[in-house]
Formats: structure tokens, sequence, C-alpha cells
């Protein structure tokens, strides 16, 4: 037997008695390739991750305009128009800013006010039967319309809103959902989430125009979120590893670091990290309890359990009048559980797709760095309302700053696939 192959089989056995599949000591090259040699079962994993396993974003019934390039043009110029907000001066892209990624780089999203949690990226939302950090609405379309009306995001009405379209987008809305509705004779401002002038105005509104105004509103949402689904996020360094891998494509395969890819064996070994963030857009798309401190120390935020009753009566949710869906299409919503005490607490798990240019962390930004967030989950400390989901899972130094070397080949473009017609 060759000293090559006797030597690997030695390291290969100490590996397998140190109970993983990780080797954090410091040693020069690559070992003859052992950080390139994995099990069939981390292969299937490794290829699982791959974005190439993403495929196009499931099809949601309830917004029957999402597939036309024209909803994505009206949507995309209703993104970045300032003019829909109630200061003139925000816009979906002033939180959503395209050029970081999708997000604006603060703890907390800041519009006409200052907002709670931190804003979310958009690339491959489309992606999510639930949306938001708590999951209260299950479209991307109901997502888009939240802010619009939030007091501290845009803070508009919508009756401001549909004048808006009907004066500056009108040829472009009525191609894609008929004849505007006759706003003439109705206030200038109304709607249920104004101020009180505003919503006294919009309990005096017929229920017809009331209804008119709203599916006005529901339209423009289906057109922002038209636009928002086109946006998916590129390939990687860690792709190209993955492919060079699964191939057997050496150049392919120098794609990653010695250290980036020990640090992907803990995260799918060791560090347990694929649990929660796994798939192609390295997340389960579910609700965690991770024992994250509160934004304002005592006042812990209940997450998930607070917002299954906002989703339920959510008028603009898949079972409502304004859904394009029928009832039986709606089985994310039909089927909720509503009594799961694991929720207290509980948030979205995000994707890890280009993490590393998006501090601060978590859903508050309560984290500021991503050797910091490495250490939380290290610590795994108690979780201030609930139960933290994780067990203390110890790492060397060196293990942890492996990990956060991989997390750094997360990143890649994010693309924009329009609808072909």
């Amino acid at each position: 037997m060759k000293k090559n192959t006797k030597f690997k089989l030695a390291l290969a056995a100490f590996a397998a008695i140190a109970g993983t599949s990780s080797l954090s000591f410091s040693m020069g090259g690559d070992w003859f390739g052992w950080f390139d040699s994995w099990s069939d079962s981390e292969r299937a994993v490794l290829e699982s991750m791959h974005i190439g396993k993403l495929g196009p974003a499931p099809k949601d019934p309830s917004n029957r305009v999402e597939d036309m390039r024209a909803a994505v043009d009206l949507g995309k110029r209703i993104f970045s128009d300032r003019r829909f907000s109630a200061n003139q001066a925000v816009s979906c892209a002033s939180c959503h800013d395209p050029g970081r990624e999708f997000q604006d780089g603060r703890p907390v999203a800041i519009g006409v006010g200052t907002g709670s949690r931190r804003a979310m990226p958009l690339a491959a939302a489309g992606f999510s039967p639930f949306l938001f950090w708590d999951g209260r609405k299950d479209s991307l379309w109901a997502q888009a319309l939240g802010p619009l009306e939030d007091p501290v995001e845009h803070g508009g009405t919508r009756m401001k809103y549909a004048r808006l379209l009907s004066e500056h987008y009108r040829d472009e809305y009525e191609r894609l959902f008929g004849p505007m509705p006759d706003l003439a004779g109705l206030p200038q401002d109304a709607g249920p989430f104004g101020s009180p002038a505003e919503r006294a105005a919009w309990a005096a509104l017929s229920d017809k125009a009331r209804a008119d105004v709203t599916r006005v509103f529901a339209n423009m949402g289906k057109a922002l979120a038209a636009f928002e689904k086109t946006l998916y996020y590129g390939e990687s360094r860690f792709d190209r590893y993955v492919h060079g891998v699964l191939s057997g494509d050496k150049a392919a395969k120098q794609a990653l670091s010695r250290e980036e890819k020990n640090g992907l064996r803990i995260f799918i070994n060791k560090g347990q990290c694929v649990t929660c963030h796994n798939g192609p857009l390295l997340t389960d798309g579910h609700f965690h309890n991770t024992g994250v401190p509160p934004r304002v120390p005592g006042k812990p935020d209940p997450g998930r359990s607070a917002a299954i009753a906002k989703l339920q009566e959510d008028e603009f949710n898949c079972l409502g009048k304004f859904s394009d869906a029928q009832p039986d299409q709606c089985g994310e919503l039909q089927f909720l559980a509503t009594d799961d005490p694991r929720m207290a607490g509980a948030f979205k798990t995000p994707s890890l797709r280009n993490v590393a240019a998006r501090p601060p962390y978590m859903h508050a930004g309560q984290i500021a760095s991503l050797p910091d967030v490495v250490r939380h989950y290290v610590d795994a400390p108690k979780s201030a309302l609930g139960q933290n989901e994780r067990k203390p899972t110890p790492l060397s130094e060196e293990e942890m700053r492996d990990l956060v070397a991989f997390l750094g080949a997360l990143s890649g473009p994010i693309t924009e696939i329009r609808p072909e017609k």
C-alpha cells in the first residue's frame, strides 16, 4: 500500500474516532485532497444545497397576474416611486435597496418613522408560503400591502394610493386589471389604518366604494409581487465548489479555501446548521425559537405565536375576497397549526444566501456580526420567551472562524428573471 494512501486512511480513521468530519488543527496543504473527500450522504446534502436545485418559484394561485411582464413592469415602477408614502420620501426601495441586497443594512427599518424589526431581503421571497419575520402574511402581494399602510413605514392610505395609481399609472393598471373605479366625489385620504380623520372618512364611505378602493389597493400589491417574484439568487463560490465535488472538476474544487471547506464540514455535521439552513436557499422556511435576545430588554417579541391570528383575520389572505385563488388552493392557510407552543418567540429562518453582505443580524439586528452570530448558536442561551430549540454546541475558536469563513462563500449575484410575456 502506498504511503499517501496509508496516511489518508489513518486520517480518516482519526476523524471517525474523533466523532467529527471536521479537523480543526493546523496543517499545511489540503492533506492530499482530504478536504474534498465526502461520504455519499454528505455528497447528497451538498447536492441538495446547490442553487441549481432551486427551480422556478411555485405559482401563487391568489395572484393571477404574477406571470405577466406588464405586471412586473408596473410593479417595478411602483417599487421605486416615493409618492406612495405619507411624506413623499419613502418607497419600497428605501428599505429594500437593490444596491444593498434588497434590504437596508439597519437594525430596524426606517420609513416615515422607526420600526421594531429589520427589513428582510426580497430575493427568492416567492418560495416562502409565509412572509415577514413572523409569517403574518401568506403571499407576496399581501406582504407588499402591509408596509404601505403601516404608520411608521409608508404611512399612507389606500384611498391616496388608488388616486396616485389613477393619476400616474392608469393605462398600465387598466390593461392588467380592467377599468379603474370612479373616484370622483370621494375623499382625498381615507383608510382603515390612517389618522382618526382618515379612519372616519373611510367609515363614512359606502360598502361599494370601500370595496372598489380596496380592490385597487390589492391589485397594486399584486403588481409589486410580480416584480418581487423575479428576484433570484445567482451562483456563489460554494455552488461552484459543489459542482466540482459532484463532477470531479479539479478547478472548481479550488473555489473554496481549506478553511472554508472545513467550515462547510462543520456546517453540515458538528455545527448542525443544516438542520434549519438546508436546501438550495439554505432555509427550511419555518419558524424557530433560537434564544435571540429581545431588542428591548424585558420586552420579548412574541414572534410567530402572535402572528397566526393576524394571518387568519387578514382580509388579503388566500381565502379573502381579493384573492384570485379557489378555497381548495389555500391549503397552507386551511391547515395552519394554531396551538403550537414552540411558536412563542419563534421567527422565520432566513436564507443564508449572501448573508455576509447583510449585517446586522436577527429579526431586529440584535447581533452585529457573523462571528457573534456563530458564538450565539454555540452558546445557545436561554430564551427570554418560550424555549430555545438549540442546545450548546461546543466548537473551538478555529472551528468557529472556519464556519464564518464558509458563510462568506455563500455570496453571489441577485438576478432578475422576467416572465416571457
